[in-house]
C-alpha cells in the first residue's frame, strides 16, 4: 500500500492527465496554425514530470527545459494562462512574449523554461546559491534533458554546486534522445547518474521513469539529502518521448516497433492500473478525472483565444527589474 494520501495520487493521475491532454490539444492547435514558433511535447514523460515535481516543499524552485510543458503543468500552473502563452496571447503567464519554451511562474516557484540547452542549469545554481546564503532551507531543482548532460554548463554547474554544497537537485529526464541522437552513442557511461562520483556527490537511478511512484520515492530521497545540508545530488529517470523532438520533427531515426513497444509502458496506464488494483480508487472515478481534465484543456482554448495580441509597445516593458 502506498505511503500518500488517496487525495494526492488522484492530484497526480489528475496532473498527468492535463500534460497529455493539454499538449495533445496544442499537437493539433499547431498544426492549424495557431501556435506560433517551435512547440515540444512531455507525452510519455508524465510520470518523470508529475513524481519529481510533486516532491517540492512550499517555496521550493524549479528550473525546467524547451519540453517544460509538463514541469510547469505539475507544478500547478494555470492551463488558460499557459495555453495563452503558448498561443502567444497577451493574457498568457508572460504576456505573450514568451511561448512555448519560455513558460514561468514565478510565484510558483516556476524559475522558467529555457530554449537554450543547459541553459537552466546556471540559474538553478545561481538561485541555489541564493537560498543558502539568505538560510531560506529551500530547495532548488534542476530538470533536463540526456543531451544537456553533455553540455559544458552540466559539468561547471555541479561541480560549482558540489564545492559549495549548494542545495540543488539535477535531474536528468533521459528520453533516450538529444534530438535525432541517441543518448548511447554519444556518452561512453552507461548512466547519466554515474557522473555524479567524478564530483563525489550521491547520484540516484530510475530504472522505470513511468513508475510515477518510483519517480516520486527517488526524489524524495534526494530532497531529504539536499535539504540536510549535504549539498546537490544527480538524479535519473529513464522514459521516452512519443513523439518527436518538436513539431517540425517526424522522428524517422526511430523505428515505429520502438515507439509501439514503449507506448505498451503507458505511464498514465500504469498509475490507474496500480489505482485501481490497490483499491484506492475505481475506474469510475478515474473517468470523471479524466472527463474533467479534457474539458480544462477545452477551456484553456477558449482562454487564450480570447485574448488579445500583445501590443507593438509592451515589447519595452518588463525588460528591467524595478
Amino acid at each position: 500500500m502506498s505511503k500518500f494520501k488517496k487525495e494526492e495520487l488522484l492530484d497526480m493521475f489528475r496532473k498527468m492527465e492535463d500534460i497529455r491532454n493539454f499538449d495533445n490539444k496544442i499537437n493539433q492547435m499547431v498544426r492549424r496554425g495557431l501556435v506560433p514558433g517551435m512547440t515540444h511535447f512531455s507525452v510519455g514523460e508524465e510520470a518523470a514530470n508529475v513524481g519529481a515535481v510533486s516532491a517540492l516543499g512550499e517555496g521550493d524552485l524549479l528550473t525546467s527545459n524547451h519540453r517544460g510543458h509538463g514541469q510547469s503543468v505539475a507544478m500547478g500552473m494555470s492551463l488558460n494562462e499557459m495555453m495563452a502563452e503558448i498561443m502567444g496571447r497577451a493574457n498568457g503567464s508572460c504576456k505573450g512574449k514568451g511561448g512555448s519554451m519560455h513558460i514561468a511562474d514565478l510565484d510558483r516557484g516556476n524559475l522558467g523554461a529555457n530554449g537554450i540547452v543547459g541553459g537552466g542549469m546556471g540559474i538553478a545554481t545561481g538561485a541555489a546559491l541564493t537560498q543558502k546564503m539568505k538560510n531560506t532551507g529551500k530547495v532548488v531543482m534542476c530538470c533536463f534533458g540526456d543531451g544537456a548532460s553533455n553540455e559544458g554548463a552540466f559539468h561547471e554547474c555541479i561541480n560549482m554546486a558540489a564545492i559549495w554544497k549548494l542545495p540543488v537537485v539535477f535531474y536528468c529526464i533521459n528520453n533516450g534522445y538529444g534530438i535525432s541522437t541517441p543518448i548511447t552513442s554519444v556518452m561512453n557511461t552507461k548512466h547519466v547518474y554515474e557522473r555524479a562520483v567524478a564530483y563525489n556527490i550521491p547520484g540516484l537511478f530510475v530504472e522505470d521513469g513511468n513508475d510515477v511512484l518510483a519517480v516520486r520515492e527517488t526524489i524524495d530521497k534526494a530532497m531529504e539529502h539536499v535539504r540536510a545540508g549535504n549539498g546537490p545530488i544527480l538524479v535519473e529517470a529513464v522514459t521516452y518521448r512519443w513523439f518527436g523532438h518538436s513539431t517540425s520533427d517526424p522522428g524517422k531515426y526511430r523505428t515505429k516497433e520502438e515507439v509501439d513497444e514503449w507506448k505498451k509502458k503507458d505511464p498514465i496506464l500504469k498509475f490507474r492500473n496500480y489505482l485501481v488494483e490497490n483499491k484506492i480508487t475505481d475506474h469510475e472515478t478515474l473517468d470523471k478525472i479524466v472527463a474533467e481534465s479534457e474539458q480544462a484543456v477545452e477551456e484553456s482554448v477558449k482562454f487564450g483565444m480570447a485574448g488579445e495580441q500583445p501590443a507593438p509597445e509592451s515589447a519595452f516593458e518588463d525588460i528591467f527589474a524595478e
